[in-house]
C-alpha cells in the first residue's frame, strides 16, 4: 500500500535473512518466544504520501484485499516475498538514520497489508521507534485491524489508513471485501487518540460519486483524530504487472481523474472541517 504519488527513490532489494537472532526480548519477539522474521516484498526511502518527511518504508508481502486499482499486485502472495529477520531491516534503515531525522522523517511499514504479519510489523515499529530513534507510522487497509495488538498501536505514532470507499456495495467491488473492519478500526484509533492519516483514491465512474465522497469525508470527520487526508487520484503505473501476473486490469481504460474532479473531492473534504491535499 505504497504511496500512488509520492516520489520514492529505490535503495535496493532486501538482503537474506542473518543467522544472528534480534536484540533483547521486545513484545513481539517475546510473544513468539523467537526472532522475529518476516515475508518482505522490498524497501525503499521515499518522500510523499507514506508519512511526514523522508521515510525508511518497509513492504512486505502478503494482503487479503483484491484492489481492482492496486498499483502493487505483485506484494498480494506472502511466499512472493523474502524471508528477513527483523535485524536485517533495522540494519538498513540505521544507515540512513541521520539523513531521516534531518528531514524530519520517520519509517513506515506498508505492504501488501503489514497487520498480515502482526508479530512481524510490532517488531519493527518497536525498534524503528526504540532504537532507531524514529517517527513511526503504519500503512494500512484496517481490514485486519483486529489483529493490531496495544503495545503495537502504542509503537505507532501515526497511522495511514486506507478508506476506500463509503458506499459498502462499491468497496466490496474495490477490494474483495467488506467495509465494516475498516470502520471499526477506525473507531478504536479515534478512542486510542492515535493521529490518523487518511488515504482515499478518487477513481472516475467508481469511487468518485459525491455522496461516497462526502460520506468518508463525513465519518472522518466525526472521528476527531484524522489531521490530514490525502485524495489519491486513480493511475495506471500498475498496469504491466498485472500483465506480467497473467490478471486482467480491469481498469484499463479508466480515466485518471481531472485536475478539476480532484479539487472538487478535497473539496468536499474540506467542507467538513478536514485538511485535504
Amino acid at each position: 500500500m505504497s504511496a500512488l504519488l509520492g516520489t520514492s527513490i529505490p535503495v535496493g532489494p532486501v538482503p537474506g535473512p542473518s543467522a544472528a537472532p534480534c536484540g533483547g526480548r521486545t513484545p513481539a519477539a517475546a510473544a513468539t518466544h523467537r526472532p522475529s522474521e518476516g515475508s518482505v516484498h522490498s524497501w525503499d526511502l521515499s518522500t510523499g504520501v507514506d508519512g511526514p518527511g523522508t521515510r525508511f518504508v518497509t513492504f512486505l508481502s502478503g494482503c487479503p484485499l483484491t484492489c481492482l486499482y492496486c498499483h502493487n499486485p505483485d506484494t498480494w502472495r506472502m511466499r512472493a516475498g523474502k524471508r528477513t529477520s527483523a535485524d536485517d531491516v533495522l540494519a538498513e534503515a540505521a544507515k540512513y538514520r541521520r539523513f531521516i531525522a534531518v528531514a524530519g522523517g520517520g519509517a513506515t511499514v506498508s505492504g501488501g497489508e503489514p497487520l498480515l504479519q502482526p508479530v512481524f510489523t510490532g517488531e519493527l515499529l518497536h525498534r524503528m521507534k526504540h532504537e532507531l530513534g524514529l517517527h513511526t507510522a503504519l500503512d494500512t487497509s484496517g481490514f485486519l485491524g483486529a489483529r493490531a495488538t496495544d503495545a503495537l498501536l502504542r509503537d505507532t505514532d501515526l497511522v495511514l489508513l486506507d478508506i476506500k470507499s463509503w458506499d459498502r456495495d462499491t468497496h466490496r467491488r474495490v477490494t474483495g471485501r467488506p467495509l465494516q473492519p475498516t470502520l471499526d478500526f477506525a473507531r478504536r484509533l479515534a478512542d486510542l487518540g492515535k493521529e490518523v492519516h487518511v488515504r482515499f483514491v478518487l477513481v472516475p465512474g467508481l469511487t468518485d460519486a459525491p455522496a461516497n465522497v462526502d460520506g468518508v469525508a463525513r465519518f472522518a470527520a466525526g472521528l476527531g483524530n484524522v489531521s490530514r487526508v490525502d485524495v489519491l487520484p486513480f493511475h495506471k503505473l500498475g498496469a504491466s504487472k498485472w500483465e506480467a501476473l497473467g490478471k486482467d486490469f480491469t481498469l484499463r481504460d479508466t480515466p485518471s481523474p481531472t485536475p478539476q474532479q480532484v479539487e472538487s473531492a478535497r473539496a468536499l473534504f474540506a467542507a467538513r472541517g478536514l485538511t485535504a491535499v
